[in-house]
């Protein structure tokens, strides 16, 4: 068995040359819905899997189970393709490119209001992960979301998760999106670059972004959903993010393969809740620490409360999430959403982990 690593350009893969999810999703004939499961070299099933950032540690346990194997000891052929943001991972599974993508449970529910069924069938975890910065040069001028008026907030591409999240904060706190800009500037280097050099005044964004940004003295920490009780004082409830989610019509016609992949991701978080994270880290890309694999280990650390440990939906998950878009999103305002089609526990339900 083998699992190939692809990152690909956003320009190369022409993803922002696109007019609109919609579109794409329109011209996205059922390819990825269709068909028998494909057989890689013969050397099992394969499987495509857009990853919203592979080095993201709220995304880490799609990586991590490569690099335990369990994919393989699962009979499946595992390709991971890699994209800066959870947005674009949407985009192509929704266009047909790949079978699965690992981003953000909150896309279910925004493509089901467009006319897309598609589902989480492992929920990684029941908090964000995600960190609100605010840059050293504006830390007097914000104090809390209330202050998000004027200012340039990054984000790591709109229409991203981040980018739902801050519009939420901000409407919680009397702001209303129009009067802030989000920036879209992915992560790591390109965030931190768009911090130091003033073109955003915060932003939202994940480990280990977040510990270099401590680290070199470039922010501090406004807000911080990395564990479930930081996500209650934001968000008011768990809020599932991470989670592998494919099209439904997909789901129903290649069980066997979907409960292989929930065996494997069921597999890789109970391993993940009895090791340590700088245990973690030694499995993980010697590439992912940036050269300083301390304080990789310190960001492993401080993300690790926002996993699950059997991919279970969190209960009333959904109704959070559901609330936060309802918040700021004028689609799911005026949509009656089915919560119950945007994510299934029959898979991790049978998982032997």
């Amino acid at each position: 068995m083998r699992t190939t690593v692809r990152y690909t350009a956003l320009a190369a893969a022409g993803l922002l040359a696109l007019a609109s999810l919609t579109s794409c999703a329109n011209d996205a004939a059922s390819t990825a819905s269709t068909g028998s499961d494909s057989k890689g070299d013969g050397k099992g099933t394969k499987v495509k899997i857009m990853v919203g950032g592979l080095d993201k540690v709220i995304y880490l346990p799609a990586m991590l189970t490569q690099r335990l194997g369990y994919f393989d000891a699962e009979g499946l052929d595992v390709e991971l393709l890699s994209e800066p943001a959870g947005v674009q991972a949407e985009t192509a599974l929704v266009s047909g490119q790949v079978q699965g993508a690992v981003g953000f449970y909150d896309h279910t529910l925004d493509l089901q209001v467009k006319g897309k069924e598609v589902e989480s069938v492992v929920q990684f975890s029941h908090a964000p992960g995600e960190v609100e910065i605010v840059s050293t040069k504006a830390e007097g001028d914000i104090a809390s979301p209330k202050d998000f008026k004027g200012k340039k907030l990054g984000v790591t591409g709109l229409g991203s998760s981040t980018d739902f999240l801050t519009k939420y904060l901000a409407v919680k706190n009397g702001v209303k999106v129009s009067e802030f800009t989000p920036v879209a500037v992915g992560a790591g280097p390109t965030f931190i670059a768009a911090l130091q050099q003033g073109a955003i005044d915060g932003g939202m964004t994940t480990d280990p972004t977040v510990a270099t940004i401590l680290d070199k003295k470039a922010g501090k920490i406004l807000l911080d959903m990395r564990t479930p009780k930081g996500s209650e004082e934001a968000l008011g409830g768990p809020y599932p993010s991470s989670s592998l989610y494919m099209q439904t019509d997909w789901v129903n016609g290649h069980k066997d393969t979907v409960q292989k992949l929930a065996n494997a991701f069921v597999k890789t978080l109970k391993w993940m809740s009895t090791h340590s994270a700088s245990e973690i880290a030694d499995k993980m890309p010697a590439d992912y620490s940036q050269g300083n694999s301390m304080l990789y280990s310190v960001a492993i650390q401080n993300t690790l409360p926002m996993f699950t440990k059997d991919g279970v939906m969190p209960q009333n998950g959904p109704e959070t999430v559901e609330k936060v878009l309802k918040a700021f999103n004028p689609n799911i305002q005026n949509a009656d959403v089915d919560l119950s089609k945007t994510y299934t526990t029959e898979f991790v339900d049978k998982a032997t982990g």
